[in-house]
């Protein structure tokens, strides 16, 4: 009796040993799973953190580099410039005589004299889109752009997209300042104007109407672009590829509104100048710098 109780007291604790056993292993699973769950969560939290603030460094709700918001802006650009390219009534006819306005915009800058040069050699008259800089040399650039003919507009004071397009209020105030300042410099009252990254970027936090509405209200026209030279990031493309893109498309149009830069990295841009301006020539365009009785083009209207 007592060896059958033996055994089945040794029964008993080799299953209590099986059950511990299983206990432990479903406890442990858990708790790896546990554990692996939250370095899951923890290194997706801060993937997506790092993806956030690169989003916001480019849409400029962040601080970023002037150049690497335009790129962004511009790029999303895209679906709103083929939508208005598309329009029946610029579509060019074979026998049209094409309208092409150079416009450059971020100027003044170290590029902007040998911009002046070339135009100056080729007869060629242009619109520049500028931003503010109050230093001695860059006045005598605005100077020179309004004495040589060409059409000077507005590109904003800062280029700072988080604080112009923050509110209404602060893009009144920066418009204020940079048609102040060329006025003050140049004795032009500017009535033209270029939304930084277009009227069709994403990164304002109102709605861009408003700005528009503003703009109209105080009979300030807008201007947008249809053609991209694509030199909106820096060494990108080649002076020969710049030029290919733009004489890409001015055949299409009527009026063809080109952007470029004017800034102290394109270089490239500033190499291209007298190739495009003879491609243009021998294509039989018309260049001319952006008036009143330039055809509108823009991403964005309102009513």
């Amino acid at each position: 009796m007592m060896i059958q109780e033996k055994r089945e007291l040794r029964k008993k604790r080799n299953k209590l040993k099986r059950v511990n056993r299983i206990k432990t292993g479903i406890i442990t699973f858990v708790g790896l799973y546990m554990l692996f769950s939250m370095i899951m969560t923890t290194v997706l939290t801060f993937k997506v953190v790092s993806l956030q603030r690169q989003i916001n460094v480019i849409t400029g709700k962040e601080s970023g580099t002037v150049e690497t918001q335009e790129v962004a802006a511009e790029s999303e650009d895209e679906t709103y410039l083929t939508m208005y390219a598309t329009a029946e009534d610029n579509l060019a006819d074979p026998d049209d005589t094409l309208k092409v306005y150079l416009t450059f915009d971020d100027g003044p800058s170290s590029n902007t004299s040998e911009i002046l040069n070339i135009l100056d050699d080729y007869g060629v008259k242009a619109t520049f889109f500028v931003v503010g800089k109050e230093d001695e040399e860059y006045k005598e650039l605005y100077k020179r752009i309004v004495d040589e003919g060409h059409t000077i507009g507005m590109h904003s004071y800062s280029h700072k997209y988080s604080d112009i397009y923050s509110s209404l209020d602060a893009f009144a105030s920066d418009l204020d300042r940079i048609q102040n300042l060329i006025y003050d410099i140049t004795g032009t009252d500017c009535l033209y104007y270029r939304f930084p990254g277009g009227s069709s970027n994403q990164v304002s936090n109102v709605e861009m109407s408003r700005y528009i509405s503003y703009l109209n209200d105080n009979n300030i026209t807008y201007f947008d672009w249809n053609v991209s030279s694509g030199d909106a990031t820096s060494q990108a493309y080649s002076p020969d590829e710049l030029v290919e893109n733009v004489m890409n498309d001015v055949v299409k149009y009527k009026t063809s509104v080109v952007l470029l830069h004017d800034a102290d990295a394109k270089d490239a841009t500033v190499a291209a100048l007298p190739q495009l301006i003879e491609s243009l020539q021998a294509q039989g365009a018309v260049i001319l710098p952006i008036s009143d009785d330039t055809t509108l083009i823009q991403h964005v209207t309102i009513d």
